[in-house]
């Protein structure tokens, strides 16, 4: 049931940061939201790591899979906030969210056992959110901003998803604090330092609550997965993937943004999934 209850934690967090990353990302440069989002993050998590110090199943193994972690989360959301710029958060979020597929697909595939019903639960789930990215095209020019901003999102799910399947596999040696940083460190180094020695490194007084709000969603996120990831990686993978139905739905009620038939039949699906996989596991 914890697994269930993470998931969904970070769900909720994910979404905060996706519809915040959304109208920041037209406000700043892709790679400087980038940038302060891993900083806030940093601010965040680097206490805490200080507090708990080096952990004592940190080896060389587990230093590989921080690498991946941290990588994974920082191109994906490269590619998650080049595609929040161009496209609606009602497109990009569910394809971004099938990340929590990806990252179960490689539970499975690795030895994860499951209970009976759970595998078929998750399916209807991806397929629910595979439904929700479906938008409605008016236009050719229309529908190829949407593909483009499909494909950026379709490539940022696949880097997130190896990112937060590394997560899982370390945070039960090295705890919370330490999975919850690498994305904040390397996004700090890589992005961070080579935007402001070049003076690139923009921000806005508009900027600013969203970033923060955003950059701290995302360590939320991050630290709800990582428990429920403790628990059953695959089952706290796919409900985290919910963040895409709350952030479509809130797109639709503040900045207007229209849902298909189809979208709306993905939604539901994935509502059914949720219920039935809680049910499951009570």
């Amino acid at each position: 049931m914890l697994s269930i209850v993470c998931g969904l934690g970070a769900a909720a967090a994910w979404a905060t940061s996706t519809l915040c990353a959304s109208r920041a990302s037209r406000l700043i440069s892709v790679g400087s939201l980038t940038a302060w989002v891993t900083i806030v993050g940093m601010l965040v998590a680097g206490p805490a790591v200080a507090i708990v110090g080096i952990p004592p199943g940190l080896d060389a193994g587990v230093a590989g899979w921080l690498v991946v972690s941290g990588a994974g989360n920082v191109i994906g959301l490269l590619l998650a906030y080049s595609a929040l710029r161009i496209g609606k958060v009602g497109l990009v979020a569910p394809i971004t969210s099938t990340e929590g597929a990806v990252a179960a697909l490689l539970a499975i595939i690795t030895g994860e056992r499951l209970a009976p019903g759970v595998g078929a639960t998750l399916g209807v789930i991806a397929i629910g959110v595979a439904l929700a990215a479906a938008a409605p095209a008016s236009s050719a020019i229309v529908r190829r901003v949407n593909l483009r901003a499909g494909l950026l999102a379709g490539a940022a799910a696949i880097s997130f998803g190896a990112g937060i399947y590394a997560t899982g596999r370390v945070s039960d040696a090295i705890g919370i604090a330490w999975a919850v940083m690498p994305p904040r460190l390397l996004g700090v180094v890589a992005v961070a330092t080579p935007l402001a020695l070049t003076s690139r490194l923009q921000m806005t007084r508009r900027a600013v609550p969203l970033v923060v709000t955003a950059g701290l969603g995302e360590v939320a996120g991050y630290a709800s997965y990582a428990v429920g990831a403790r628990h059953s990686l695959a089952v706290s993978a796919v409900l985290s993937s919910q963040f895409a139905a709350i952030a479509a739905f809130v797109g639709f009620l503040l900045f207007h943004e229209r849902l298909g038939r189809v979208q709306v039949a993905g939604v539901v699906a994935i509502i059914a999934g949720v219920s039935a996989l809680s049910v499951l596991h009570g």
